[in-house]
């Protein structure tokens, strides 16, 4: 199976909109140099890079395997944007983040998944529940599904809270054999019916060829500061075993997500 090298637009930020008060992370609409408006997450908050990192794989994975995900680009802050900014908070913000970040198009007028209103079919719940258990996505409960209707489509936004194996590398490979018990909360997890054959289709789709392509994106200047790996090609590495290895034991995740599920009945 030939993998097409999955390309990431750059663009500039030319304006600060709003600010999106969401956690801790302070996230915003801003303009770029394109015209569009984007959501823009910040090299400088809370978690730093790695929430670029884990919203970059879960984002690229979702959409490898057929989910609808806002297109991602890498979007560069000039050292002069925001000195202007009235809020020491934000600027502050904004100077820790000069150079390049990650952005999200900004889906005019969606409208965020309410689990008491809209319905997801069988297959399509699987598929999330399944992705998210592959990520370790903690980030999709009744609360802060993470999920939006646009054009009366389904859209899956912010991963970065995914692969939090990566906030301190520890044991990280016996990380990537472990459940992810945190299912029981996924806010789809009652109508995901169809694991065991969602997992057989993403398996294959999911190759080492596929996850290498993706890992590939993370820019260097997002991988360093630390001295878990040598240099950022074993840090993408790592990233790579880690997903790869979760992918060969998925029946480990499956099986926990439908003991989950049996709770609930």
């Amino acid at each position: 199976m030939n993998v097409s090298q999955p390309t990431l637009r750059t663009v500039n930020v030319t304006r600060y909109v709003t600010p999106l008060r969401e956690g801790g992370s302070l996230p915003a609409i801003a303009e770029a140099d394109d015209g569009f408006l984007y959501v823009l997450k910040f090299r400088g908050a809370g978690q730093g890079a790695k929430a670029l990192i884990a919203e970059l794989i879960g984002g690229e994975i979702a959409r490898a395997l057929g989910l609808k995900v806002p297109e991602i680009v890498f979007a560069n802050l000039d050292e002069a944007f925001g000195r202007t900014e009235p809020d020491e908070e934000i600027q502050d913000l904004l100077k820790a983040s000069v150079g390049l970040n990650l952005a999200l198009h900004y889906l005019q007028g969606a409208i965020t998944f309410d689990p008491s209103v809209n319905t997801v079919d069988t297959k399509l719940a699987s598929q999330i529940v399944w992705l998210d258990c592959l990520l370790t996505n903690v980030d999709r409960t009744a609360r802060n599904t993470n999920m939006l209707t646009w054009h009366k489509e389904l859209w899956l936004i912010d991963h970065g809270a995914s692969l939090y194996f990566h906030h301190s590398w520890h044991n990280w490979l016996e990380q990537a054999k472990r459940p992810f018990v945190q299912v029981k909360d996924h806010v789809l997890l009652p109508w995901a019916t169809e694991l065991e054959a969602v997992d057989a289709e993403f398996r294959t789709i999911l190759t080492d060829e596929h996850i290498q392509s993706i890992v590939a994106l993370i820019p260097d200047e997002w991988l360093t500061g630390e001295d878990t790996f040598e240099s950022p090609d074993d840090y993408r590495q790592a990233y790579a075993q880690f997903l790869l290895t979760r992918i060969a034991n998925s029946e480990i995740f499956i099986k926990e997500a439908q003991n989950a599920a049996e709770t609930l009945i």
